[in-house]
């Protein structure tokens, strides 16, 4: 993938990339991976009678068993920041807050990756986005680097780099491809 670049047109601001064959069937695949997740979180709501008679929907009240989905959709609030008297309270809190708020987080990724698979061509090629287009790039690009450092162990204290005979190097690569990406994406937007 070649750097993103910033143009003025009389459409507009856009921003190019190009993106090879290989480096565009690893990002639709990692963006639909991750939206599949989502959508099994979504679909895993409980009926609410309410909901079907009002049209508001609700979602989850306990939070996600699986730590992908669970970085992917986090609690509100911990029960080590304050605020709450207990553990119990914190967690009541939460529940109602992921039940209100949760489908609506979960659309929100959901179309922020739907926009990053409709805008990589399948077979590489060059990338022109709208800054609407690139703020969706950088939200989808920043929940797929969620859940790969999720799977992958990253936290404050791992390396940059990883032994080549770890199995996990490649994962890294990608890892490190989609930070770049997503740097090059920020940079470009900035005025």
């Amino acid at each position: 993938m070649r750097m993103w670049n910033r143009k003025n047109s009389l459409g507009g601001v856009k921003l190019r990339s190009e993106i090879d064959a290989h480096e565009a069937a690893v990002l639709r695949s990692l963006v639909t991976s991750v939206l599949g997740l989502l959508d099994e979180r979504a679909k895993s709501a409980p009926d609410d009678e309410l909901a079907e008679l009002t049209g508001l929907r609700s979602g989850n009240t306990a939070p996600p068993e699986d730590p992908v989905v669970a970085r992917l959709l986090p609690d509100f609030q911990r029960s080590d920041q304050g605020g709450l008297d207990d553990a119990d309270a914190t967690a009541d809190a939460n529940g109602a807050l992921r039940g209100l708020h949760e489908p609506e987080i979960i659309d929100a990724k959901v179309a922020a990756g739907s926009v990053v698979l409709d805008t990589v061509p399948p077979d590489g090629g060059k990338l022109v986005l709208t800054p609407e287009q690139a703020d969706a790039w950088l939200s989808a690009i920043n929940d797929v680097r969620l859940a790969m450092g999720t799977n992958l162990g990253i936290d404050s204290q791992t390396p940059d780099e990883v032994d080549p005979d770890d199995p996990r190097a490649p994962h890294f690569d990608v890892y490190h491809w989609l930070t770049w990406m997503q740097d090059s994406l920020v940079q470009a937007l900035a005025p």
